[in-house]
């Protein structure tokens, strides 16, 4: 069967899922973003204002993405792709645990943090295979290297890459997002009428809006459910057995 012809399943993935693998949000009341207002570490004012430290926030969040794995959910993910369905993702989260897990397919809609990008030319990307950025540290054109990362304020420039992804969905599954972040909530606007959508998310019931399948459990269990189910039936569907 050619690619075009297979099922698509298109996954939005949100912080959610990255958080089972250790990964604090900015939302936690611990964790990285507990001492630092987003104000002062991940907005263009703030690198103008204080560049050294948004350096080093973005340090500390590298450190632990690197030292985070990837958690059953991101397998599962990778094993459906493996078994020949057509699997597309976009991520709102800025580490590489899709990655990892072996997905090929992902847009990162937020950016890397696992690169540097000149901040004068948002198209010189690097690599940071280890350690970090530092002030003084350079792009090909003499600019200042940042961290590969949308901050508040700043356009999504793979936004309109997102939605034609999802416009091809024969099944949008969203999983670890509280649908509030904007303009990636808006994203489920662009599927198409006909393609089902579920939410895996223990909270699932209160952040599901009208016609999302709601499966409240957290992404490493819900997630290896529904790939189970596809594998064996080998069709996109959703089982009621699995529903609350």
């Amino acid at each position: 069967m050619a690619e075009a012809d297979r099922p698509h399943l298109v996954v939005l993935t949100g912080a959610g899922i990255s958080a089972e693998s250790g990964i604090q949000t900015f939302r936690a009341a611990d964790g990285l973003w507990a001492d630092h207002p987003i104000e002062a570490v991940a907005t263009p004012e703030a690198w103008h204002r204080d560049p050294e430290r948004v350096l080093r926030f973005y340090d500390a969040r590298r450190d632990q993405v690197r030292r985070a794995r990837p958690n059953a959910a991101h397998k599962a993910l990778a094993r459906l792709e493996k078994r020949g369905l057509r699997v597309s993702i976009v991520t709102q989260n800025i580490d590489d645990l899709h990655e990892r897990a072996g997905s090929r397919r992902v847009l990162h809609l937020h950016g890397e943090i696992l690169k540097a990008r000149s901040s004068v030319d948002p198209r010189l990307c690097y690599q940071l295979p280890r350690g970090g950025i530092r002030l003084g540290d350079v792009c090909d054109k003499g600019s200042q290297l940042r961290p590969d990362v949308v901050w508040f304020g700043e356009a999504v420039p793979r936004y309109a890459e997102a939605c034609e992804i999802v416009a091809e969905a024969d099944l949008l599954l969203v999983v670890g997002t509280s649908l509030a972040v904007m303009p990636a909530a808006a994203l489920l606007d662009q599927a198409p009428l006909e393609a089902p959508c579920v939410l895996v998310d223990p909270e699932a019931h209160d952040l599901a809006p009208p016609g999302v399948t709601r499966l409240a459990r957290p992404a490493g269990e819900g997630v290896p459910a529904l790939v189970r189910h596809w594998q064996r039936e080998g069709r996109l569907w959703v089982p009621e057995t699995l529903l609350d």
